[in-house]
């Protein structure tokens, strides 16, 4: 099978990491789907290996906690009546934990919106913290035990519990309701009201929606699988923490988190990519 050389892999890499579907990359560089989705699904697992081997003892003093609705083969009031749907069809939530100050994304968790997948997500971001941190999460329940099983008392855990209200000049169908208000609410530990907020994970969140085509609402470039959307988050990730430029910090978050002493191109992603084939192959012989 014909192998896509280092240039053609970057060059796809960063359209993906860009913004573009899948079919939109095939156009651009004149490569089959198979290979654009084969790639996207190799450079995600890489992706993930990296950063779970480099993110650990991570300095952190202030998480902000949320999770990010998509769907994956059809929304889930019409999975019943969807044609060869999927065992994991339907609505899917993506767990996001971000560094107030660095912008870094230490954690994430591609699953269902439930206790389960927020047990995971927590235990997973607790164990890559050096230190005690002040987090900060949204009013949904499952955050409680979760972070109590995750942290115990070394925490400073609080809510941002928003409330909602409509728009009277908004469009319904389209617009979200309007924020009127929030109640902070400290949970565990002794959190400084001054930084109980959301606002950078609510940012983050609008970040993967532009750089992640399956994630941008009303468009036909929703995952088809469910692996194939977590793969999609994690080479995001990657190209945010390592490559994209934060306008404000002027600098990686993996540089400013001390994760990385320098700036990362879309070449050091291939590097990554060809690192984790070796030691697969490597693996399976």
């Amino acid at each position: 099978m014909n192998k896509l050389d280092r240039e053609a892999r970057a060059r796809i890499l960063h359209l993906l990491c860009e913004g573009n579907s899948l079919r939109a990359v095939t156009r651009l560089t004149g490569a089959s789907k198979k290979a654009v989705s084969r790639l996207m699904v190799d450079a995600g697992q890489a992706a993930a290996w990296y950063q779970d081997r480099v993110f650990r003892n991570l300095n952190c003093k202030r998480i902000q906690v949320d999770e990010i609705w998509a769907f994956v083969y059809a929304k889930q009031k019409n999975v019943p009546g969807a044609k060869k749907a999927p065992p994991n069809a339907g609505d899917v939530w993506t767990w996001t934990a971000i560094d107030a100050d660095t912008k870094l994304i230490p954690s994430w968790f591609v699953g269902g919106r439930d206790s389960d997948a927020a047990i995971i997500f927590m235990d997973d971001l607790a164990s890559r913290l050096a230190n005690r941190v002040q987090l900060t999460s949204d009013g949904h329940r499952a955050y409680l035990e979760a972070v109590e099983g995750a942290f115990g008392a070394d925490v400073d855990y609080a809510q941002l519990v928003k409330l909602y209200g409509e728009s009277p000049d908004a469009e319904k169908r389209y617009s979200p309701a309007v924020c009127i208000g929030a109640h902070k609410n400290p949970i565990e530990g002794n959190p400084d009201p001054k930084y109980i907020s959301t606002s950078f994970a609510d940012r983050q969140n609008l970040n993967v929606r532009m750089h992640t085509r399956r994630f941008t609402r009303l468009t036909n470039a929703f995952s088809k699988k469910v692996e194939n959307h977590a793969h999609s988050m994690a080479l995001f990730a990657m190209y945010y923490n390592f490559v994209r430029i934060h306008k404000t910090l002027r600098t990686t978050p993996a540089m400013a988190a001390g994760v990385s002493k320098r700036l990362w191109e879309i070449g050091d992603i291939v590097n990554v990519l060809e690192a984790w084939e070796t030691t697969s192959k490597a693996a399976a012989a």
